[in-house]
């Protein structure tokens, strides 16, 4: 099988990575690789801190700039993005503004991660009722027709799931949602950056990421999308000052709400991390998620195709189609396979009885072939 070059210069890029001079980073969906800019990013922000003792004009238009890389990622605006340390902080503001009285099932997706699906589970103290729609490997999404009906309040489906990258029917959900009159929250953080995303096109109400897989960023920072047209019948109860219209007014006694998604925006947001999650974010959409996408096509069917020829024992689809180019294989104790691998010079990640390998747009054929060779032989019995 002949095999494409990417549409950017993969080698000049791979220059701008210092880990993959000594080692192959498979574990994207984990973790990124630190690049260049990451670092030159949180230098910039340690040198006006270091200069300046404190310049919030300048952090905070830093947090905004951030906000508007991640809303071009996923064609929204910046007014539509509010920032977070967290997923799990994101998805319990979301559960907080529910008002969770005549609807109150929540329909919950079995590929969630378990941070969203436990902020769900957490709502029945709330007289919420959780319903569960199963993984399905041909991502139907016709199951979630008995499940939504006019007492639910919102449905949660990743986009992507975290154990072997199945990309679910997002579009097909939130519709189903819609039609009932619930809302549809999108956790994408095993996909945003590896895929195309167009939250007009999908026409969901929330969607959410983080910034230390795909997107090339670290721990501690999150963005959410909230639908513009959803915006004022929401009132969040996990709340902060930034929450409000003007937070530098320092009105303690006024709960007024913004009139754009940062009224889901809580406390002092983290302004290291927006300073490096921009840098991340600004490299993937530099590169179009597309370019990477067709890249990633090539290295998941070769991870696929290499599996099978080792002899390895694939977990999900093998229809690139319906999948992230996060390859799951079965392992048994996948946690002593990863330290295995990490000493052989490859690092992966473990999940449970797996073995996920996840390449991203730096990443070579001879990458995979070598990841493959070493997950082979380290998961084989002596």
């Amino acid at each position: 099988m002949s095999v494409a070059r990417p549409a950017y210069d993969l080698d000049a890029w791979r220059r701008r990575i210092p880990l993959l001079a000594s080692c192959i980073p498979m574990n994207n969906c984990s973790q990124a690789p630190q690049t260049d800019a990451t670092r030159a990013a949180a230098e910039r922000y340690l040198d006006s801190w270091n200069g300046s003792g404190m310049d919030w004009d300048a952090w905070m238009s830093e947090v905004a700039l951030a906000k508007a890389e991640f809303a071009k990622l996923i064609g929204a605006t910046p007014d539509d993005i509010a920032v977070f340390s967290s997923v799990s902080e994101a998805a319990s503001a979301v559960a907080s503004a529910l008002p969770l009285k005549s609807r109150t099932n929540i329909v919950v997706s079995d590929a969630e991660f378990p941070t969203v699906a436990q902020v769900w589970l957490a709502q029945q103290q709330r007289g919420a009722r959780v319903s569960w729609a199963p993984v399905r490997e041909d991502a139907d999404a016709s199951q979630y027709d008995a499940l939504i009906g006019d007492d639910t309040a919102l449905v949660s489906a990743c986009h992507a799931y975290y154990m072997n990258g199945l990309l679910q029917d997002s579009a097909s959900i939130a519709g189903i949602a819609r039609d009932a009159g619930a809302l549809s929250f999108v956790d994408a953080y095993q996909s945003l950056g590896s895929v195309p995303v167009d939250v007009r096109a999908l026409r969901v109400d929330f969607l959410v990421s983080g910034n230390l897989k795909f997107l090339m960023g670290v721990p501690g920072i999150a963005f959410m999308y909230v639908r513009p047209e959803i915006v004022d019948t929401l009132h969040p109860t996990v709340t902060g000052w930034f929450g409000r219209v003007n937070p530098f007014a320092f009105d303690a006694r006024l709960l007024d709400w913004s009139s754009t998604a940062s009224r889901f925006d809580t406390g002092t947001p983290p302004v290291i991390n927006a300073y490096i999650a921009r840098a991340g974010m600004e490299i993937i959409n530099t590169l179009g998620p597309a370019n990477i996408r067709a890249w990633l096509v090539q290295l998941g069917q070769r991870l696929i195709a290499g599996g099978r020829a080792r002899g390895l024992l694939l977990d999900g689809s093998d229809d690139m189609r319906l999948k992230t180019a996060t390859t799951a294989f079965v392992v048994g104790d996948s946690h002593v396979v990863e330290q295995a691998m990490r000493e052989s010079g490859v690092i992966a990640s473990a999940r449970g009885d797996v073995i996920r390998l996840a390449p991203h747009f730096y990443s070579t054929m001879e990458d995979v072939d070598r990841a493959l060779d070493v997950l082979a032989e380290v998961a084989s019995p002596a």
